[in-house]
């Protein structure tokens, strides 16, 4: 049966060229005052003026009054830790006490913690614990996001937490993205055997999930307290020969750690980039890399080296925007709230946040050609919003605002 979305407000369809946005074109939403939008099993049929649109609705159709509100396509969260167990309260208590997270993790807290935990519990806790974040991301407007392993660090644990991220994809209704982080951070038990653990993760881990289609890309960590440039390299080339797309955490905490070897690779992104510099950034535009920027761990840590976010427009990069979930350094599930950093820290305008947080981030995912924005032909992932003006998702900072959330032309009831 088709659905038609009527006396739309403000239609935010972001409807362009089908390629990540750069540019002025971050800014460009092609919206529809007093629009309409119409599906049919699970895709949009058309997307403009209710004036032009309204005689092409079958008689038949489902009506949903908008009620004038706005309308966006769904977001897109491309970088999340969405799998884990527990939670890192007292860190947070130290880190407000003045503690650095370096110190923490030095200490054998930070990462490691959620790893002790999450071995420790069965594959069933893990999936209803991601089940509560992912409705958490949901109820705000997340329609498609990316969910990495990485708190395993051993073959049984990263598979399992591949499993989980495979059963929440089977079961709908947001679709995810998995991502193999096996290269996080070196595990205790081989904290005297580095290259043991960069060669067991590139050369058994990486082809046992590659053949069994647990994961669409790898990641790695590449920092002082995780691994280094080379190390990097050895892992995320073996998962090239694999067949998995390349994603890298790179410049969060000083610059020369993993933008350029994200560039050398052909890496999808780059993810943080706090401290990148200026040369990098150059390396990863020639490159068509996408930035993936983070702006909730720069909160949630206290620190105030925002990425170089502007500089990055001003160059012609597709940036994304995104939440980097996780239990320690960015306990952030919220798009909207991402939007806000990243209009306020960041100085991106509101229209640029929206883009960076939907097609561009659909883009870095290997899915524009199906999601991201409203155009006829694509998934019909869209939220009808409480309010009239697509300004306001940045401008009510950490608002209450529920949105309606439709995926594949379904409402996702909560």
């Amino acid at each position: 049966m088709s659905l038609c979305i009527t006396n739309i407000g403000q239609l935010v369809t972001l409807a362009g060229p089908a390629r990540p946005r750069a540019y002025k074109e971050l800014s460009q939403l092609a919206i529809v005052e007093d629009g309409l939008l119409l599906i049919d099993d699970g895709r949009i049929v058309a997307a403009g003026s209710n004036a032009e649109l309204r005689p092409q609705v079958p008689e038949d159709a489902a009506i949903i009054d908008a009620e004038g509100r706005c309308v966006t396509p769904g977001f897109v969260d491309a970088h999340t830790h969405l799998v884990f167990a527990g939670n890192r309260a007292a860190e947070f208590e130290q880190r407000i006490a003045g503690v650095t997270y370096q110190q923490i993790a030095a200490a054998g807290g930070g990462i490691l913690r959620t790893v002790e935990l999450t071995r420790a519990a069965s594959e069933d806790d893990l999936l209803s614990a991601a089940r509560r974040h992912r409705d958490w991301m949901l109820r705000s407007g997340t329609t498609t996001l990316e969910a990495k392993s990485g708190y395993g660090l051993d073959r049984e644990t990263e598979l399992k937490m591949l499993r989980v991220i495979a059963r929440l994809k089977k079961e709908g209704p947001v679709f995810v993205v998995s991502t193999l982080l096996a290269a996080h951070t070196v595990p205790p038990e081989f904290a005297l055997r580095r290259d043991e653990y960069v060669h067991f993760v590139a050369d058994e881990l990486i082809p046992e999930v590659a053949e069994a289609g647990l994961a669409q890309y790898c990641d790695a960590f590449c920092d002082d307290h995780a691994f280094t440039v080379n190390e990097a390299r050895i892992v995320l080339a073996a998962a090239r020969r694999h067949g998995l797309g390349l994603r890298i955490h790179a410049e969060q905490f000083r610059p020369g750690t993993g933008a350029e070897l994200a560039a050398e690779l052909g890496a999808a992104t780059a993810d943080h980039l706090e401290s990148a510099t200026d040369d990098a950034l150059l390396a990863l535009l020639a490159a068509k890399v996408q930035p993936v920027l983070l702006p909730g761990s720069v909160f949630a840590l206290s620190r105030a080296n925002y990425p170089p976010a502007r500089d990055m427009v001003s160059l012609g990069l597709a940036i994304v925007l995104a939440t980097d979930f996780n239990p320690g350094s960015s306990p952030v599930p919220s798009m909207p709230f991402m939007l806000s950093l990243a209009c306020l820290q960041m100085r991106l305008s509101p229209a640029e946040a929206l883009t960076a947080a939907t097609i561009n981030a659909a883009y870095s995912l290997s899915l524009g050609d199906s999601i991201g924005s409203l155009e006829p032909g694509k998934q019909a992932d869209f939220l009808i919003h409480e309010f009239t003006d697509y300004r306001e998702l940045a401008y009510f900072v950490a608002a209450p605002n529920r949105p309606r959330v439709f995926i594949a032309g379904k409402e996702a009831i909560m």
